[in-house]
């Protein structure tokens, strides 16, 4: 069975433009990577978690935030290394800003081979981007998420308020 993992694109309409927020990792390896670097929030699904749950929880280790929803399910999306990504939308709520310094850490061996191990962010940054500039910005597998996000929200409709 492939690995699973889940996510929100969380995403603001910024008068008829829309915006989605984008988390960059953390730690030595993606440090000056910037190109196809980020990400949207996500995390590997826990045995017998359920895959919205994952989402938030993930989101809150990240950001440092709970997000409330509504969420609505977007899709599963086949990454290139295999893993499966199930992934929700939700606008954010006005006023709502990403936070830095608040994601949970990992521990790892740095510098390679050196005994000495080091805690680094997760994430290191987060920020709202459109869509063009999103598309660059995102690891490349995850792009069919952005394009059919854009199909589905990208226009602000007259019921949007």
């Amino acid at each position: 069975m492939a690995v699973r993992s889940a996510g929100l694109l969380i995403y603001r309409f910024v008068d008829v433009a829309v915006e989605v927020l984008l988390v960059h990792p953390g730690g030595p390896f993606w440090k000056g990577k910037d190109e196809a670097a980020w990400s949207i929030p996500k995390g590997l699904v826990e045995e017998g978690e359920d895959e919205l749950a994952t989402a938030r929880r993930e989101t809150f280790e990240e950001l440092g935030v709970n997000v409330s929803g509504p969420f609505e399910r977007l899709g599963e999306y086949k990454q290139p290394g295999g893993k499966l990504v199930i992934v929700w939308l939700t606008e954010a709520e006005r006023g709502f800003e990403p936070r830095a310094g608040l994601s949970s850490t990992f521990e790892m061996e740095w510098p390679p081979h050196s005994g000495k191990t080091e805690f680094f962010p997760e994430v290191d940054r987060a920020a709202w981007f459109c869509a063009e500039e999103a598309e660059f910005k995102m690891h490349k597998g995850q792009r069919p998420i952005l394009q059919d996000f854009l199909k589905k929200k990208g226009k602000r409709n007259a019921q949007t308020s």
